[in-house]
């Protein structure tokens, strides 16, 4: 069965193997194969059937570099329809000759299409070349394959990715942020009031409520349609230390637990305003970030708090920050799940913690913000990138990669890899406030750019 708009571009540099690759993927000799650079000139067009999908494939001319081995805007032009009509780029290196400067070049430039790109790592035929592929994961792309086209070797798993790929654009493109479910995962460790919570905001009982710690054992879906937005909301069974969970069904309702946060995109951390914070809040709250949710804090109970005065609030939230460090970035809400107080702040929070997840930064935004944050920070406040005695550690530009949660990647060299983490942390916090990422994580990761060996 073939889906509509499903086309895959060939392209890279010449004499690397694209219409070998091409050859092989659609079963027949289409395109000329030769050792002479810029042989294909035009663009050929072919069928390929795997698994039982359809999609239509384009073997792209060589892109050539001019003398300074620069590539100039209108060097892309022949390939560029190509590339336009496309929904996903493969991108054929040469694994025995190794990253070049047109590599570096032709990185950039697929970079800035916004789409996805496939490394194959072609002239792949031992498991040392194989072993050397995985320097062109440097270039940020999530995928890179060992192939050999000429004997085949790599390339099933090349296309089942491929499949894989344009099945998920396709869901992507049919659709979008503003009508996708949105998975909300209701999390505390046990009786902090996550079933009443649940209750308040979907407005009936629908959950079991009961004041005996570890009454609800398993995640419960449950679907919420709203004029903005339709949420599954996930309330799951109260989190307990491992050294207590000691029957069988509340070992499973941590399990059940950590499973829904890694299937939700924004988690509520319910703490107790009468218990305050403890360290197994704070592991829950860890849970959370480790699955890449958005986080929003609810205190509940805050209606049985005594002695509530101006100050109470900020000096838990003080106490609350000091025990949890790693999310400083998090929202706090005080609430009321059994009187309703402030539970109507809840889902406006949700949207707008999802729409930042969901925030992808255009490449030129990104530049200038290098431009003023990394390259030439203000007053010379950022920290040094390399770690103790890494000092010579160079951060080159960084890209967005990825969104839910948004992830950059940070291109370094000399020295030493290892960003060091207060470096990190500035390069987060200097995101957060340019971009507004609000109760969102944020990832980094570091492609760092060896030395030529002399």
């Amino acid at each position: 069965m073939e889906t509509k708009n499903t086309q895959v571009a060939i392209v890279g540099r010449p004499n690397v193997g694209k219409s070998t690759l091409f050859n092989r993927l659609i079963g027949e000799r289409r395109a000329i194969v030769g050792d002479e650079p810029g042989i294909t000139r035009d663009r050929i067009y072919g069928q390929v059937e795997w698994s039982g999908k359809k999609f239509s494939l384009i073997d792209t001319g060589g892109i050539v570099p001019d003398d300074d081995a620069v590539i100039p805007a209108n060097i892309l032009k022949q390939a560029g329809v190509a590339i336009d009509e496309s929904q996903l780029l493969v991108w054929v290196v040469d694994a025995r000759a190794g990253i070049t400067q047109l590599d570096e070049e032709l990185a950039a430039l697929l970079r800035s299409t916004g789409k996805p790109v496939l490394i194959a790592a072609n002239k792949t035929d031992s498991a040392k070349q194989e072993s050397e592929s995985t320097e062109f994961y440097r270039f940020g792309f999530d995928d890179v394959f060992p192939i050999s086209a000429e004997q085949g070797i790599g390339v099933g798993e090349l296309l089942d990715r491929i499949i894989e790929t344009l099945e998920h654009e396709t869901v992507e493109d049919a659709e979008p942020v503003a009508h996708r479910e949105l998975r909300l995962a209701i999390v505390g460790r046990p009786n902090v009031g996550k079933s009443s919570l649940l209750n308040r905001i979907i407005g009936e009982d629908r959950v079991i409520v009961s004041p005996v710690a570890g009454t609800t054992r398993d995640a419960i879906d449950t679907v919420l349609n709203t004029p903005e937005r339709n949420f599954r909301i996930v309330d799951t069974a109260g989190i307990r230390r491992k050294g207590k969970t000691d029957e069988m069904a509340e070992k499973l309702s941590v399990i059940m637990a950590r499973k829904s946060l890694e299937r939700a995109d924004v988690a509520i951390v319910i703490v107790d305003a009468e218990e305050g914070v403890t360290a197994l809040d704070a592991n829950i709250a860890g849970y959370a970030l480790d699955a890449g949710c958005s986080i929003i804090i609810a205190v509940n109970k805050w209606d049985a708090v005594k002695d509530k005065e101006t100050n109470t609030a900020i000096e838990f939230e003080r106490s609350l920050r000091d025990k949890m460090k790693f999310l400083d970035w998090a929202p706090v809400i005080t609430i009321s799940a059994l009187t309703g107080q402030r539970v109507d702040r809840i889902l406006p929070l949700v949207l707008k913690a999802d729409e930042a997840r969901n925030r992808r930064i255009p490449t030129s935004q990104l530049n200038d913000f290098f431009e003023r944050a990394v390259a030439q920070p203000r007053g010379g406040s950022a920290p040094s990138p390399g770690k103790s005695g890494y000092s010579r550690l160079k951060v080159q530009y960084l890209t967005q990669v990825g969104v839910r949660p948004p992830t950059f990647v940070v291109f370094t060299s000399g020295g030493k890899p290892g960003l060091h983490f207060s470096y990190e942390r500035y390069l987060q916090n200097r995101l957060r406030e340019e971009f507004d990422f609000f109760a969102t994580p944020l990832r980094v990761i570091e492609k760092h750019k060896q030395k030529p060996k002399r």
